[in-house]
């Protein structure tokens, strides 16, 4: 499983001109499953993201969580994390989950990101999106 998480001022994803999901600060992550990927990799992987300290405190060092603030949490289904540029332009998504499993995990992290009481909106799987946000620093980091 991987995920490119984003500390936001705000997030927006629309699909066919409608907002699906729309959040105020917090953290938009960009999901993509693996072909070998399970629960227990969502689990973790969710886990991770809500207790990261990647938001300032009183002193402006990063110290602070999703937990913490209560912010909230979008997570959009990007198969693309697992694109293969290693040989040649086209990239090669082999590694890539099939999308029933694929499916089926990015709904366990929606689930699992709600579960932990963290307010969790979610773009549409298969669908093209058109996503929106204001990186807060920026602060970016790769998750696997």
């Amino acid at each position: 499983m991987r995920a490119l998480v984003q500390r936001v001022k705000w997030g927006r994803v629309v699909v066919e001109g409608k907002v699906v999901g729309e959040i105020g600060p917090g953290i938009v992550t960009l999901l993509g499953v693996g072909s070998n990927d399970t629960l227990a990799d969502v689990t973790r992987i969710i886990g991770k993201i809500a207790k990261l300290r990647i938001f300032e405190d009183a002193d402006g060092k990063m110290n602070r969580s999703l937990l913490d603030l209560s912010y909230a949490h979008l997570i959009i289904s990007q198969f693309t994390l697992y694109g293969d540029t290693s040989k040649g332009n086209r990239p090669s998504f082999i590694d890539a989950g099939k999308p029933e499993l694929a499916r089926a995990l990015y709904e366990n992290a929606i689930e699992a990101s709600r579960a932990l009481g963290i307010k969790t909106e979610a773009g549409q799987f298969q669908a093209h999106m058109e996503v929106s946000l204001l990186n807060d620093g920026p602060v970016t980091f790769w998750l696997e």
